[in-house]
């Protein structure tokens, strides 16, 4: 054998290894191939080791089943009462069949943008701009579900969609400023104005609460100082009570000793009018005289009606 011949039979082997190593497909986690036989549909494989037929087998599409997110450029729009503003969304999908994705649309990156906007115009058109501006969710949702529906025969779920800005024209933004700023204003004016009633009826209370702590204070005060002077004129009274006593008791106990002493009845009877002496010298405004001291008293006069012998 010589030498061009051992090279054509090594360029042979070669060529025979290369195909038989490109009929040898790896899928990966998360991918798909989309296979075709002559030019047909054959299969979709998944994760793992698979052999195709050299040259009638081929790969036509490798799939990504992860989620995807589409950023849309701005879309203009017009709205219920004729604000043209621009909006660019966010669109969230995954691929559910990758046969679908492969043959039923020739683009679907770009016709899930057109149908994003087309939806969009048709949604913002019902609306009005403050409508617009605090419907973002309900606007989400709707957009959502039409374009899941128009995307299911594309093999494409749409799984979120979002509104990720809103720009209205730079008067409209103006105006609106100038409206937020006098609300504000506004809701600072009601607030100072509360926290201003407030303050007073707060005031006007504690005044009030001071009154009546002053005047329960003057009641209580009224009460100790009726009850002090009940509590001297009580002593007081128990004073001259007890003055009285040890007066009449000295004065019986001088009766007594006389009588003991052997005195007559005269000198009794003196003794007697002497003390009925020193109680009316007292406050007193009624005294009681003994019936038989009356009697003692006119015999004193009498006595005193006897002539004095020389």
């Amino acid at each position: 054998m010589d030498f061009f011949g051992f090279v054509s039979i090594i360029f042979i082997l070669v060529i025979i290894l290369v195909l038989l190593a490109s009929c040898v497909k790896i899928v990966p986690q998360a991918q798909a191939l989309v296979v075709e036989r002559l030019g047909a549909y054959l299969a979709t494989w998944s994760v793992g080791v698979h052999i195709k037929l050299p040259i009638i087998d081929r790969v036509a599409r490798r799939v990504n089943l992860k989620e995807q997110v589409a950023d849309f450029p701005p879309q203009p729009v017009i709205t219920k009462d004729n604000v043209t503003m621009r909006i660019d969304t966010v669109v969230f999908f995954q691929i559910t069949d990758p046969k679908l994705y492969a043959y039923g649309v020739e683009n679907p990156i770009m016709a899930i943008e057109n149908l994003t906007a087309t939806t969009l115009r048709n949604l913002i058109g019902d609306l009005e701009l403050d409508q617009t501006l605090t419907s973002r969710e309900t606007i989400n949702a709707k957009m959502r579900e039409t374009l899941d529906i128009a995307t299911d025969p594309w093999g494409i779920k749409v799984t979120r969609v979002e509104l990720k800005n809103i720009m209205p024209p730079a008067a409209i933004q103006d105006a609106m400023e100038k409206q937020m700023k006098a609300e504000r204003e506004r809701r600072e004016s009601i607030l100072r104005a509360e926290g201003e009633k407030k303050s007073t009826v707060l005031v006007a209370e504690g005044k009030k609460e001071s009154a009546i702590l002053d005047a329960e204070a003057e009641k209580q005060a009224a009460i100790l100082r009726a009850e002090a002077e009940k509590e001297k004129r009580i002593r007081e009274s128990e004073g001259e009570a007890e003055s009285i006593l040890k007066v009449q008791q000295a004065n019986a106990d001088g009766i007594r000793m006389i009588r003991e002493a052997g005195a007559d009845q005269a000198v009794l009877v003196i003794k007697s009018l002497e003390a009925l002496k020193v109680v009316a010298d007292g406050k007193a405004t009624k005294i009681i005289i003994p019936s038989d001291i009356q009697g003692l008293a006119g015999l004193v006069s009498a006595l005193t009606e006897i002539p004095k012998e020389n």
